[in-house]
């Protein structure tokens, strides 16, 4: 069997071996260099269906409406106006817990706390560190973003410029890991 191509160069009906397919080769008309097509297989073709554009649109409407069901579900887990969170009863008849959840902390008071917690930390206070910690840890992604400022900070926070640099970084990791 033979592949059968035209010459890129001067158009000649070329007439190649099988075994010269994939390879490069002379044109004999034109002495041009040229890429010898590789035979055709008997093999399918595997053509591509065409997109169903009603299909698409179904599935975009639904990972639309899956958005708005996830949004409708965080708004209904967000804090109560009061601030007052009702937790299931306890089992055997004991009473019911009222949690109540922290209220917003400026980041002035957060910032105060933090150092408070380091400074705390760096003179080996660790039961009144734990209660700072524990002032912190809910308000999570503004404490990360505080504690950000004051390892990034060239200039360390007068209350801690006594600490050293390496205490410092190791004490804001640690705090950063707990809260996290």
């Amino acid at each position: 069997m033979t592949i059968t191509f035209h010459c890129d160069y001067c158009g000649k009906k070329i007439d190649a071996a099988d075994s010269a397919g994939g390879k490069w080769g002379k044109c004999p008309a034109c002495h041009n260099k040229l890429y010898v097509p590789s035979p055709e297989s008997d093999e399918e073709e595997l053509k591509l269906a065409p997109i169903d554009e009603s299909e698409e649109e179904r599935k975009k409407r639904l990972m639309d409406e899956t958005y708005r069901l996830t949004q409708d579900i965080l708004k209904e887990k967000q804090i109560p106006p009061d601030g007052v969170v009702e937790l299931p009863a306890e089992p055997e008849g004991q009473s019911g817990l009222v949690a109540r959840l922290a209220p917003e902390m400026s980041d002035k008071e957060l910032t105060k706390n933090i150092i408070l917690y380091l400074r705390q930390m760096a003179d080996g206070e660790l039961e009144p560190a734990e209660v700072t910690a524990d002032l912190i840890a809910p308000y999570g992604r503004q404490a990360l973003k505080i504690l950000d400022g004051i390892g990034l900070s060239e200039i360390p926070e007068p209350e801690l410029a006594d600490v050293p640099q390496q205490v410092l970084a190791g004490l804001i990791r640690n705090l950063r890991t707990r809260i996290s």
